[in-house]
């Protein structure tokens, strides 16, 4: 299968071109570092050359009002370009509850992303992940000084960006779901829990304080960031992660 996946050089990306290509499909990633520019559009349509499937995993380089302009601009010009050259399959990865926080305007510019998929009038799949173990250093960052770590009590399930690459591969290689198909890892953690874990694993004598007004995640209302019903669990834990 010809497969173009964009933001095919990122965390995600570089992972879902090398599991589609061990599978054998002919696989090309694009980005800016390879000439293609989703919000100009330039060289997209020679990218998306031939492509039977298009897995988009570009992200806003901002996470606040911004990003939807961001989603808005280049999914347009993603499906316009994927329609042009008779793509079967567009597939979009978001995140998990991502449209019951609408509090948060990067998780509305998902929201917006999603819809305008479902609209696009092509056959597509979204897998939706929880939070990537890779970003709680970044999230445990936005609340931190040099003594302390300030976190709410938000219920997280942090997956694998290796899982979550898996579970990208396997929906772009196979049939348009017309629908979602979720993923999380195998633990739900408190924010503030996660947190000390983590600092305890990397030997950081910083102490984190309960704080249920601190950071992004502090809008969120209940667990609606963890797995729901049917969703994919993986196998990484969070403890063997840190330690591998």
């Amino acid at each position: 299968m010809r497969i173009v996946v964009m933001g095919g050089t990122g965390l995600i990306g570089s992972q879902v071109v090398h599991r589609l290509k061990e599978q054998g499909h002919d696989v090309s990633a694009a980005a800016p570092t390879t000439g293609v520019d989703l919000l100009t559009g330039a060289g997209l349509d020679e990218a998306l050359a031939r492509a039977e499937t298009v897995v988009n995993l570009t992200n806003s380089p901002t996470f606040d009002e911004a990003s939807v302009g961001f989603f808005r601009t280049s999914m347009g010009n993603l499906l316009e370009a994927s329609r042009a050259v008779g793509a079967g399959h567009v597939v979009v990865l978001s995140i998990v509850g991502v449209d019951q926080v609408p509090e948060l305007d990067y998780y509305r510019a998902k929201v917006l992303q999603e819809d305008l998929l479902r609209a696009g009038r092509l056959p597509y799949s979204i897998v939706r992940a929880t939070q990537f173990m890779e970003f709680v250093d970044a999230i445990l960052s936005w609340t931190a000084d040099d003594g302390t770590v300030r976190l709410p009590r938000t219920p997280l399930q942090p997956v694998a960006a290796a899982d979550v690459a898996a579970a990208v591969a396997e929906v772009a290689a196979g049939a348009p779901l017309d629908g979602v198909r979720n993923v999380a890892g195998p633990e739900v953690f408190p924010l503030d829990d996660l947190g000390r874990v983590t600092l305890a694993a990397k030997g950081d004598s910083r102490q984190v304080v309960t704080d249920d007004s601190a950071g992004m995640f502090a809008v969120v209302k209940g667990d609606v960031l963890t797995a729901p019903e049917g969703a994919r669990i993986a196998a990484t834990r969070y403890r063997d992660w840190l330690a591998a």
